[in-house]
């Protein structure tokens, strides 16, 4: 067997830590975890990764250490479990299994050769870590998408209702010669927008009037027959990514061209882009959307399951039940795998029987002729 020593890669031990002789902590077990965590964000930098990303992660160190009340190189397997049951009241599998994710990735690092932790607990405090997440211990990916099973589609029929609301929401505010009207007429066509486009509450929040371009292909739509999305789900510790999408619903072009030619001017935006403005000049924020969505579908009666997310759910369903090919549908979503558009897709009792009917006519006509 090749020993492993450690090198002058960030994240090494050696590097950060002053020899015994020269330096001596008064608690050198605490100086040992902190320059852990210290050097594990700098090695996660150097990766490229997000502050926020790295942040998370090392929250999830802090919070496993506090439970277990001891130090990594004291951990065990039996801890693990009982932090796991812990955590599985009330919280979803993917965030345990989010928070288990980020704990294993710092294990992995403190016991890798190359970086010389353990070496080095071993020769300060008589012992050293070792990776105790294992397969048997912690919570499976059992899905690409592991979103809670109670959130679903709109029906048409509840999106018409939606939007009528958000409509009369404008209306009688104007009759009525309040200041409200323009955020309302703003917030009325960023549903709509959200839905016509399949956009994530951030993506459509973030949108600006530029990211409207012309599709030679769809020429009827004039400026609108593309959303270029610039702030798409990120992969863990990546930028946002982006994907464009085309235009498929003619009466939303409409609903933007008037917000854009006749409303959004009142918020005298000046050179700002941001297409959904506020009146102090910035931009509206995804916890803006998330009250006024849940304002206007309560006092519409509709069922208290549906939020935002269901607009997006909405367009992939209905593009379906249009006729539109699925690989087309993911690619408008910006989906990796199909699977994860099939399980936002639910489609109703009517297209279902539909397609039964259109499956089964040429064998019932040719039955009935025999």
């Amino acid at each position: 067997m090749v020993a492993v020593r450690a090198v002058d890669i960030p994240g090494a031990a050696h590097l950060v830590l002053a020899d015994r002789g020269v330096v001596r902590h008064l608690d050198p077990a605490e100086a040992m975890f902190a320059a852990m965590l210290t050097v594990w964000d700098r090695q996660q930098a150097s990766r490229l990764l997000a502050a926020s990303t790295r942040k998370q992660r090392a929250d999830s160190v802090g919070r496993f250490a506090r439970f277990v009340g001891s130090y990594p190189w004291q951990w065990t397997p039996a801890d693990v479990e009982e932090w796991t049951a812990e955590l599985r009241g009330g919280r979803a599998h993917s965030t345990i299994r989010g928070y288990q994710n980020d704990v294993a990735l710092f294990c992995s690092f403190i016991t890798d050769a190359r970086y010389g932790w353990a070496d080095r607990c071993e020769q300060e405090l008589g012992t050293h870590p070792v990776q105790v997440f294992h397969e048997w211990n912690t919570a499976r990916h059992t899905s690409d998408h592991e979103a809670r099973p109670e959130v679903r589609p709109f029906t048409r029929s509840e999106l018409q209702e939606f939007f009528d609301f958000a409509d009369e929401q404008v209306d009688q505010a104007r009759r009525l010669n309040r200041k409200g009207w323009l955020a309302a007429f703003r917030d009325a066509t960023l549903f709509k927008v959200a839905y016509a486009w399949g956009l994530r509450r951030r993506e459509v929040a973030m949108l600006d009037v530029t990211d409207f371009t012309r599709n030679a292909a769809a020429p009827q739509f004039g400026r609108y027959g593309m959303c270029n999305v610039r702030y798409g789900k990120a992969v863990k510790g990546s930028p946002p990514r982006r994907r464009n999408v085309l235009t498929t619903m003619g009466w939303a072009v409409d609903v933007l061209t008037e917000y854009v030619e006749d409303i959004r001017g009142f918020y005298a935006p000046g050179k700002r882009t941001a297409l959904w403005p506020t009146e102090r000049g910035g931009r509206i924020s995804v916890a803006s959307i998330n009250i006024r969505f849940a304002e206007y579908r309560s006092a519409a009666g509709l069922p208290p399951e549906l939020h935002p997310h269901c607009l997006r759910h909405s367009y992939v369903t209905h593009l379906i039940e249009d006729g539109f090919d699925p690989f087309f549908v993911q690619q408008q979503v910006g989906h990796a795998w199909g699977s994860t558009t099939a399980l936002y897709t639910g489609v109703s009792s009517d297209f279902k029987n539909t397609m039964l009917r259109r499956a089964l006519g040429p064998a019932l006509g040719k039955e009935s002729h025999g």
